[in-house]
């Protein structure tokens, strides 16, 4: 976990791997996971989503596990498996996170323009949260908008959203196309802006993660600069 490259974590997580026979199954599970990290980091997609796999049959924590694997398929273009695993990961999962669970579902489906599963997904992630409400719910709002949907009350999901810690990070991203809908176009670049700066500073993880992420808020900076 302290490994300094993607490599050096996937050296160290196969070394203690070989070791399977003397630890147990948790020590194991982590270890895949740390192995994923690697693979994924390193765009080595179709490895990551092997070894995800393999961890998820430990059955230990398998629904972090479906996660790995759902963005593993997400990364190779293959919208239908991410699908599949993240509807795994609410039904394995503890209640605590099905929410997560199905808000990572709505997420990707609306980065496929699949709105309306989309939005069903997003509607059991706002049905089941607790302090990530304004989150879901302002992607919900999100999703109806490019549905076509008539949407009341953008500001206030905005002014919940802006005042919670999940207006952080990709809340940024959920709030800029919320003030663009609304043409509040001043905070739109703002919030795009830092979502795009943190994104593409942090993790490389991160960066593939949230690729469709970071070329919707692009084309929608772009739009602003054309008005501008």
């Amino acid at each position: 976990m302290a490994a300094k490259s993607a490599r050096a974590r996937g050296t160290w997580a196969r070394r203690g791997l070989a070791a399977a026979d003397e630890i147990d199954r948790t020590t194991e599970a982590m270890l895949l996971h740390q192995l994923y990290l690697s693979h994924f980091s390193q765009g080595q997609f179709e490895e990551a989503h092997a070894v995800a796999e393999q961890a998820a049959d430990l059955d230990v924590l398998p629904d972090v596990m479906h996660q790995d694997a759902a963005r593993a398929r997400q990364a190779v273009g293959d919208v239908d498996g991410a699908v599949g695993h993240l509807r795994l990961a609410a039904r394995r999962g503890p209640a605590s996170r099905r929410a997560f669970h199905y808000w990572t579902l709505g997420s990707i489906l609306f980065i496929a323009e699949r709105h309306d599963e989309a939005i069903a997904a997003l509607q059991r992630a706002a049905r089941w949260s607790t302090i990530e409400r304004p989150l879901y719910q302002g992607h919900l709002a999100l999703a109806k908008c490019r549905a076509g949907r008539r949407v009341r009350g953008l500001k206030g999901l905005i002014e919940r959203l802006e005042s919670c810690p999940a207006g952080q990070g990709y809340g940024r991203f959920v709030l800029g196309q919320l003030a663009f809908q609304s043409d509040r176009f001043t905070e739109a670049r703002a919030y795009l802006e830092a979502f795009v700066r943190r994104t593409e500073g942090g993790r490389n993880a991160l960066a593939i993660a949230l690729s469709g992420e970071l070329k919707i808020a692009r084309a929608t900076l772009a739009k602003l600069n054309q008005a501008s």
